[in-house]
């Protein structure tokens, strides 16, 4: 289980002061949420920084076509905020929902603000922080605008198996997660998965997919 403390040894925080250090952990919300609950819904006003103790969180956009798309995904360690932390009383444009059980530290815009305004150091490297989101973000925009979707699912294949054993993806993810992850539908991947599978560059089973042939995948998604 992660220290509750963590939080403390992010970029942002290792650059305050022991004193301003206290007044950050003293004002922090420990939150524990089951998988699948919201941390926030879309349309909803959220002034809140949050740091992931343990767990996952994405940024889930619904259509009003009702159609989902994964904006975004974070992970153990990583920080990120509702649109009214920066922008009073802006609604958030995403949900924040939990992907596995999750565990995360909270902190107000009312709690931190005094400190963004006191602390050079520490804005600076909030600014840079979401700078990187806004990277992030447009880098999943040109994904979207310009690459096919049979692009899109091969890499992201090929990004979950590399941190598995023997290039083997659990299927825990359901065609509707995927889908929404790549901005497409589920019959859309559950075609694309087939074609793979024919071809000898995935093999799929009841429980997992193994990808046999990573090279060939993306070679073959981009023609």
């Amino acid at each position: 289980m992660a220290n509750e403390k963590s939080f403390l040894n992010h970029t942002i925080f290792l650059v305050l002061d022991d004193l301003s250090r206290k007044r950050i952990s003293a004002v922090s919300l420990l939150k524990e949420y089951k998988k699948g609950e919201y941390l926030v819904r879309q349309g909803e006003i959220w002034p809140h920084l949050f740091y992931i103790l343990q767990g996952k969180v994405v940024a889930e956009k619904d259509s009003a076509e009702g159609r989902s798309l994964i904006a975004a995904s974070f992970t153990t360690g990583e920080i990120f905020w509702g649109l009214g932390f920066f922008l009073e009383d802006a609604a958030m444009p995403a949900a924040l929902k939990t992907t596995e059980d999750t565990r995360v530290v909270l902190w107000t815009r009312y709690d931190l603000l005094p400190l963004i305004h006191d602390s050079g150091r520490f804005s600076w490297e909030l600014a840079k922080l979401a700078i990187q989101r806004m990277q992030q973000a447009s880098e999943i925009l040109e994904s979207m605008t310009f690459h096919p979707i049979a692009v899109r699912l091969a890499r992201m294949l090929i990004d979950i198996s590399s941190s598995t054993s023997g290039h083997r993806i659990e299927r825990d993810l359901t065609l509707d997660e995927m889908a929404s992850r790549l901005g497409t539908t589920r019959e859309m991947v559950c075609r694309l998965l087939y074609k793979f599978s024919d071809e000898g560059l995935i093999k799929i089973t009841r429980t997992e997919f193994s990808i046999v042939d990573a090279d060939n995948l993306l070679n073959r998604a981009q023609r």
